[in-house]
């Protein structure tokens, strides 16, 4: 009888077998490791453990990393976004097996408690933006996601996997706070955003479902104006070069613009919004903002602008992936690296100097390292 040989398992596999996994860790404000930490365990009836497939960085890891975001304390685990496969479930999940391919939510919600029975999921008794912010998340090769049946989507076998990591956070981002919150629902709507990040991009994109009157994007880098003309942007206009309030003057006889969009999460970005906003207009926000910002009510006051403010609820995620799905929208243009998860410290220097690398949204495959 010939010998049976055991599998030759791959790094990641050997890691697994022996209980634990490579993570990408947050060590204090400008501080970040790629460590072995202990591979999660199911702690409660409706979590599951999910093998991470794909992962990729937001901007509000780069915050965390500044020292803006003092709920989430060193040592934890970063990320919030990813595709993976479920690997182990609780008894209570009713919804996936382990083997099913999934989207991972940047909200965790509960379904149950007051704010998620408003809708308000990023608001969770229970849960809410826990994932690399309270409790570790999805840099890693596996991460635990509590409230498994309501915190994941099972994806679309046809369907792209990277696209779909556009879905867990940055899409129904825009959609939610920058389109909806901006109120660009019907056609004629004039729109500026300010900041041509991914998080301004994917605003332009998801604003295009209404049929704007004319899309304005405001950044200082030509390069992500260029990608803004590509996806549909109507004008853009440098800011680094020209006075963005008097070009808009110019394009709406002096009136202003129906909905601003601030996307960059810095005091000037807002108070360049309040200077561009229409009577009757609304400003916005979705930039993450570690600072102080001036409302200059002296000039607001009267002219009946709403400004809004929200976190993701991710309510809109299952509307997007059949958007998604139906090639209604394609994500996958926000896309612009591609690491494997043992050169995640690259991405993150890649992602963080986007000025001079062009960096959009960067894709980490994890598994098998």
């Amino acid at each position: 009888m010939g010998e049976v040989l055991a599998p030759v398992l791959n790094a990641a596999e050997t890691r697994a077998a022996r209980g634990v996994m490579k993570a990408l860790v947050y060590r204090g404000p400008g501080f970040k490791a790629l460590e072995e930490r202990p591979k999660p365990a199911i702690k409660a009836a409706d979590d599951a453990v999910v093998k991470v497939l794909k992962t990729t960085i937001c901007g509000t890891d780069l915050h965390i990393l500044k020292g803006d975001v003092p709920s989430c304390v060193p040592g934890r685990i970063l990320g919030h976004e990813g595709v993976g496969m479920v690997e182990s479930v609780g008894p209570g999940v009713t919804m996936f097996k382990p083997g099913d391919t999934v989207l991972i939510s940047c909200i965790t919600s509960c379904g149950k408690c007051g704010y998620c029975r408003r809708g308000m999921y990023s608001h969770c008794a229970s849960g809410g933006w826990i994932l690399g912010n309270t409790i570790d998340g999805t840099q890693a090769e596996f991460v635990r996601i509590p409230h498994a049946d309501t915190s994941l989507y099972s994806i679309p076998e046809d369907v792209d996997q990277e696209a779909l990591v556009m879905l867990s956070d940055v899409l129904p981002t825009a959609f939610e706070c920058g389109v909806l919150n901006g109120k660009i629902e019907s056609p004629g709507i004039s729109v500026a955003i300010v900041g041509a990040g991914p998080i301004g991009l994917a605003t332009l994109l998801t604003s295009r479902f209404f049929s704007p009157d004319k899309i304005i994007m405001i950044d200082r880098d030509d390069n992500r104006l260029t990608e803004a003309r590509k996806l549909g942007a109507d004008i853009v206009i440098n800011n680094a070069v020209h006075d963005p309030v008097a070009e808009i003057n110019k394009l709406t006889g002096s009136t202003g613009v129906d909905a601003v969009i601030e996307a960059v999460g810095t005091p000037e970005a807002f108070e360049l919004c309040e200077n561009l906003v229409a009577p009757g207009g609304c400003i916005a926000n979705i930039g993450v903002h570690g600072k102080k910002v001036d409302l200059h009510l002296e000039k607001l006051w009267s002219q009946n602008i709403s400004i809004t403010t929200r976190l993701v609820d991710t309510v809109t995620t299952h509307v997007l992936l059949k958007a998604v799905a139906t090639k209604k929208v394609d994500p996958a243009c926000l896309i612009s690296h591609r690491f494997t998860f043992d050169r995640i410290l690259d991405a993150y220097a890649t992602f963080g100097r986007a000025a001079e690398t062009g960096a959009l949204k960067v894709i980490i495959s994890v598994t098998g390292v």
